[in-house]
């Protein structure tokens, strides 16, 4: 692997100007309904206040009022029978909404969860790459050209063979840190910083997502990783190896080659090899949000690396 020189660091975010959305008034005349009502039936008790004076008397009653009480449930009774049901509006067809002139409203935004069920599609477990039954029964050099051999033919996949020893220690640390930066060393243009972030989402899948610093800054939870590695725990115990598989994003800045030196970066922080104390100290301090943590302490660290 090339080895490069980080004399500059250049830390460009861009950032999109927020939009205005011109909004459209109605004005629309109010009237009070409770006033028409009332309006209309006192007309209409005057229209027929002799004949309903008459039937009052008729009826042994002393006056209009009396004949309203002593008819009350059957008036109630008539209004009922006569009001017409307001037919409710159906909900809106596919067809109706293709026909609208006005655009349909965005899907509701799909935020990333850190903890997901083992039986979740996205994750796949070492079943879908190998026969487990098989595969316990071969000897560990076999099984290691077995899992590279699986994913020689896909350009943009990372594999590797990790010894559990090595594995827990990794896996320990990230639990106390999962999530750091690590700089990604460019050619003529200094370093990229790359944001790390653990996840464990099934009990034998434990997930790193690899994402520009840049992106995440701008996007938050909405950025998307390009580069993801798995470490499929299932054969730990048995056979005393976890086997790490990684996918690099096409077209997302970032070579297999480059993504390549992020894990091993990651390793040698997280495995706390060579100078263990300064990597474990620049840990500590960008965890605790501690402002002695430098940019540049981190850049010359991961140039010892290589």
């Amino acid at each position: 692997m090339a080895s490069f020189r980080v004399p500059v660091l250049r830390h460009v975010i861009s950032g999109a100007a927020p939009y205005l959305r011109a909004t459209q008034r109605r004005w629309a005349q109010v009237h009070d309904v409770r006033f028409l009502a009332t309006q209309q039936s006192d007309r209409v008790l005057e229209k027929y206040r002799e004949k309903l004076a008459k039937k009052a008397q008729e009826e042994g009653l002393r006056d209009i009022n009396e004949l309203k009480e002593a008819y009350k449930d059957k008036i109630q009774h008539l209004k009922k029978k006569a009001s017409i049901p307001l037919p409710v509006p159906n909900a809106p067809t596919a067809s109706s909404i293709a026909s609208s002139p006005f655009p349909p409203p965005p899907p509701a935004p799909q935020i990333p969860t850190e903890k997901l069920p083992s039986s979740t599609p996205g994750i796949k477990t070492l079943s879908s790459y190998l026969d487990l039954e098989k595969t316990r029964a071969l000897p560990q050099k076999e099984l290691e050209a077995i899992w590279r051999l699986r994913h020689v033919s896909d350009a943009q996949s990372l594999c590797a063979v990790i010894p559990i020893d090595v594995y827990r220690t990794l896996e320990a640390t990230a639990k106390k840190h999962p999530h750091f930066i690590l700089p990604l060393p460019k050619e003529g243009r200094g370093a990229e910083i790359h944001l790390l972030q653990w996840t464990f989402p099934a009990e034998n899948a434990v997930t790193v997502l690899f994402t520009h610093l840049a992106e995440f800054k701008l996007r938050g939870e909405f950025s998307q990783p390009h580069t993801t590695i798995t470490h499929h725990l299932e054969l730990a115990e048995d056979k005393g190896v976890v086997l790490l598989q990684g996918q690099v994003v096409e077209g997302r800045g970032v070579s297999v080659d480059e993504a390549k030196w992020l894990v091993m970066c990651l390793q040698k922080f997280y495995g706390f090899g060579g100078d263990k104390s300064e990597r474990k100290r620049l840990l500590e301090l960008f965890g605790k949000g501690d402002p002695a943590f430098k940019i540049e302490d981190l850049v010359e660290e991961a140039e010892k690396i290589v």
